[in-house]
Order: C-alpha cells, then sequence, then structure tokens
C-alpha cells in the first residue's frame, strides 16, 4: 500500500466532517431541483437499488449529495452512519470501494441501522458495476448514491447491472436555477405546472404577465453568454466566466477524462470535431463535410462523436420516423449548454449582436430544458423534415401515443403563421392540433391559429400555436413544480 492507514484515514476524515461534528462548509442555501429527487430516493427508496446521478463536470453534482447528506443528518440520521468518498483524490481511486470501506469500519465498528454511501466519480473505479451489483445484492442496509461524468457508467455493464440502479441525469443549471443562484429577483409570475395550459389564457393575461417578466430579457441572455455551470455563473467578469467554462471544464474533458476513460489518444483531432461542432451547433450534422474540413475518416469522426455524447457535451436529435429512410438521415446536434460555444469560439457579447448565432444558442438552450425536465418520461425526442426537405420543425417530442412539435424562432420581430410553414405542415400530417413557438420578442405571447385543420372525435378544429418567449418557456421548465408534460 502507498499510503498508510493513518494518512488514508486524515483524508477520509476531511471529507467527513460530520464524524467529528463540524458542519459542512461552503454549502450553498439553494438547492436544485434534483435535491428533493436524490433525498428521496436515499430516505424510501422505490425499489432496492442504488441510485447513478449521471452528468458533466462541474454542475454540481458533488454540491448536490453534500446537501443531500447534510438533509439526512439533520432529520436524524446518526452522522457516522455516512460514507462520502471521490473517486477523483489518487489515494482513495487506488483504495477501491471495498478498501474504503474496510478503512471506514476502522474508524466507525459496524452498527444496527441503515448505512449511506455517497460516492463520487465512480467510473474511475476497476470493475464498478460488478461490485455495485453485488452491493445492491447483498448489502440490504446500504443505501448508495454513486455519480459519474460519462455515459459508459450506463452503457457498459449492463447486462450485469440490469434493474440494480436507477440513473437520474442531471443537466446543467436551468434558468431558472441560474435566476435562484444568482440570488435575482424575480417578478411575481404565476405557476404554471404544464405549457399546455397557456391555450386557455385570455389576451388580456398574455399582455400582464409579458409587462411582468420584461426585466428577465437582459438575465436570460446573460444567462446565454454565461451558461449553466454553477462556477462560471457565479464568476464577476463575463470573459472570465467563460474562459472558466473553457478552460478548466471543456478542455479538462477533452484532454483529461477522454484519455483516461476511453483511451483516446489523438486528442487533437478530437479538439478539430468539437469546435466544428461548436461552429455548426443546432443543425444537422453534414458528416461527409466534417470528414472532408478536418482530413479525418468517417469511422474515426462517428467515434469521436459518440464520446463526446458519452461525456455528456452534446445531445444527439435523431430525424422523425421509422425505418431505414430515418437510418440513412442526418442527426441534428446540440451543445449541452448554451454557453459553450460562444467561450470556445471567443465570441463574448458579440453573440447578442449576431441573430443567427443567437438564435442557435436559444434553440440550445431550449432543447436542454425541455429535454432535461421530461426525459425519465420516456419522452422520445427527434426533429421533423418535410418530404421535399424544405420545411423543418426542430424539436419533436413523444410521449404516450401524442406528438408535441417546438419550433424556434428567435428573432426581432412578431412570429405570423407565415413564418412557420413546418409546424403547420407537421400538424396537418400528423393531426396534431398544438404546437409551440420559441420567440423572442415579450410581447409576442399568445396563441396564433394555424391555416390546417385536425380530426378529433368532436369533429374537425383549427390547428393552434402557442407563442411563448424563450424566457417565459425556460423559465417554467426549469422550475421545480412544474409536473405535468406541455401537452397534458
Amino acid at each position: 500500500m502507498i499510503a498508510s492507514s493513518v494518512e488514508l484515514l486524515t483524508v477520509l476524515r476531511q471529507y467527513n466532517p460530520w464524524w467529528r461534528g463540524a458542519p459542512i462548509a461552503d454549502l450553498p442555501g439553494w438547492r436544485r431541483r434534483a435535491f428533493r429527487d436524490v433525498l428521496a430516493w436515499m430516505q424510501s427508496p422505490p425499489a432496492p437499488r442504488a441510485l447513478l446521478l449521471s452528468g458533466a463536470r462541474q454542475i454540481g453534482k458533488t454540491t448536490l449529495f453534500l446537501q443531500v447528506i447534510q438533509a439526512l443528518i439533520d432529520s436524524g440520521t446518526p452522522p457516522n452512519k455516512v460514507l462520502y468518498a471521490t473517486f477523483d483524490h489518487p489515494l482513495l481511486k487506488l483504495l477501491g470501494p471495498e478498501g474504503l470501506i474496510k478503512l471506514w469500519r476502522e474508524f466507525e465498528p459496524e452498527s444496527e441501522g441503515i448505512d449511506y454511501l455517497f460516492l463520487d466519480e465512480i467510473q474511475s473505479v476497476r470493475d464498478w458495476q460488478t461490485w455495485l451489483k453485488l452491493q445492491v445484492d447483498f448489502e440490504k442496509q446500504r443505501r448508495i448514491a454513486v455519480t459519474g461524468s460519462a455515459t459508459p457508467l450506463i452503457v457498459e455493464g449492463q447486462e450485469s447491472g440490469v434493474g440494480r440502479w436507477h440513473t437520474l441525469r442531471l443537466a446543467t443549471l436551468s434558468f431558472f436555477e441560474y435566476l435562484q443562484l444568482k440570488q435575482i429577483k424575480v417578478p411575481d409570475l404565476p405557476e404554471i405546472n404544464s405549457l399546455a395550459r397557456l391555450f386557455d389564457w385570455t389576451p388580456a393575461q398574455f399582455a400582464s404577465v409579458a409587462a411582468d417578466a420584461q426585466p428577465l430579457v437582459a438575465h436570460f441572455h446573460d444567462y446565454l453568454l454565461r451558461g449553466g455551470f454553477p462556477q462560471c455563473a457565479l464568476v464577476a467578469s463575463l470573459s472570465g466566466a467563460q474562459k472558466l467554462l473553457r478552460e478548466d471544464i471543456v478542455d479538462k474533458v477533452l484532454k483529461r477524462d477522454m484519455t483516461a476513460l476511453f483511451g483516446v489518444r489523438h486528442v487533437l483531432e478530437l479538439e478539430q470535431v468539437f469546435v466544428y461542432l461548436c461552429l455548426h451547433g443546432g443543425g444537422l450534422l453534414d458528416l461527409q463535410a466534417l470528414c472532408g474540413n478536418l482530413e479525418l475518416k468517417k469511422p474515426t469522426v462517428n467515434n469521436f462523436i459518440q464520446l463526446l455524447e458519452a461525456a455528456h457535451l452534446i445531445y444527439k436529435l435523431p430525424p422523425f420516423g421509422y425505418g431505414k429512410e430515418v437510418l440513412r438521415a442526418r442527426y441534428k446536434i446540440y451543445l449541452a449548454d448554451a454557453a459553450i460555444a460562444p467561450s470556445v469560439l471567443l465570441k463574448g457579447t458579440s453573440l447578442l449582436e449576431d441573430s443567427a448565432a443567437l438564435g442557435i444558442a436559444v434553440e440550445t438552450a431550449f432543447f436542454k430544458h425541455v429535454f432535461a425536465r421530461y426525459y425519465a418520461r420516456s419522452v422520445g425526442f427527434s426533429y421533423w423534415r418535410g418530404k421535399r426537405g424544405e420545411r423543418e420543425v426542430d424539436i419533436v417530442a413523444a410521449v404516450e401515443g401524442r406528438l408535441v412539435p417546438f419550433e424556434v424562432k428567435y428573432r426581432s420581430q412578431n412570429t405570423g403563421a407565415g413564418d412557420v410553414k413546418g409546424l403547420a405542415e407537421f400538424c396537418a400530417e400528423r393531426q396534431v392540433a398544438r404546437g409551440y413557438v420559441i420567440t423572442k420578442e415579450i410581447q409576442d405571447f399568445s396563441i396564433m391559429p394555424l391555416p390546417v385543420e385536425v380530426a378529433t372525435q368532436d369533429g374537425k378544429i383549427p390547428a393552434r400555436a402557442l407563442k411563448i418567449p424563450a424566457l417565459l418557456a425556460c423559465y417554467w421548465l426549469g422550475k421545480t413544480e412544474l409536473d405535468e408534460w406541455p401537452d397534458d
């Protein structure tokens, strides 16, 4: 053993101050929406499984764990029954989970009651899947929560791990969480538990809420520039925030994690692919053009894209439909956070003056919000293109046999029916009565009839679209109280 038990125990005690009755230092008072989900799972798990909290680096997974630990202790859990460790620490990585528990028992002998284990960056542990499976199968008095910054946690070892852990995917901060973190005073906006409720509003209600939400416009643009990584959001200067995102988050994933976790040797080529995606995010991926521009082979690029998705830096959105035509079609690529591209490309505030880039940033932010809020309900997300390929719907969500289309039109003018012909064509083709248009102007908040009719049980009715400003859509989608699907 490289280190003695005394040295290892010193490290472990630093990570677990509650053992000696000390408070958890610098614990923020605000809590992410996922806090209640993690706490509920640890207090009363609905199934005998471990909890896997998966997401990109630096999005608050460790803070979330520490807040849950504090809540458990405050509710009466004996402090010596709670263990936290991170396998990012080189000594603890060498020790492994079994050695870690053995060391814990040397300090705190086993006693009756439930043990709570919180283990960060479990993907650094060799054969973690087998260990976690055995823990769930045979250690019934242990409740285990682990985090990981890479999707292989979910993909690898699924055969042995099926039914042994529940995955909770954590995205970067929502706009609502960003406002809470920054302690920004929010106007008294109504509680909306389903965007579909807005179809019943009157013009007066739309106008009133739009006026109340006006002060949030500047904060929403700041959110697009700074992003949803908590450390970046709290940096005083915008240039400092974007530098931190670029160097301390993106670079570490590309240069450290890709080598350590996936064995990537050609890091420079991987960086080139990522920069290309930053330049073309939010659009269809032209794989042939990418390979030609970077002089890379198609299998290499496909592998890099899979790795970037595994590291939670991008989302892949497939085309809507089924069969061979879909298999041959191109994916859309969204970055994991709207601020990644302007940070990597050193755009600064010039993003706000570039209407095309700003539109992509808003589409990226909106997709992240709707995906993060509803992916757990087995919602399928895709994009749609008409048969001639001339018209498109940016995002289509399929849930429980229903289709919900979203079109993003973030521009400085009111949006009319003639601007959303793709949405109208989709509603006509798929007989969808309601769609959503994500707009820029705060006053562009209303119901818009579409020039198509759809069949219902009560006969044919005109299709309608809700025009909702992006900041309000993201705000309500990110709120804790929003529990229903937009079309419920």
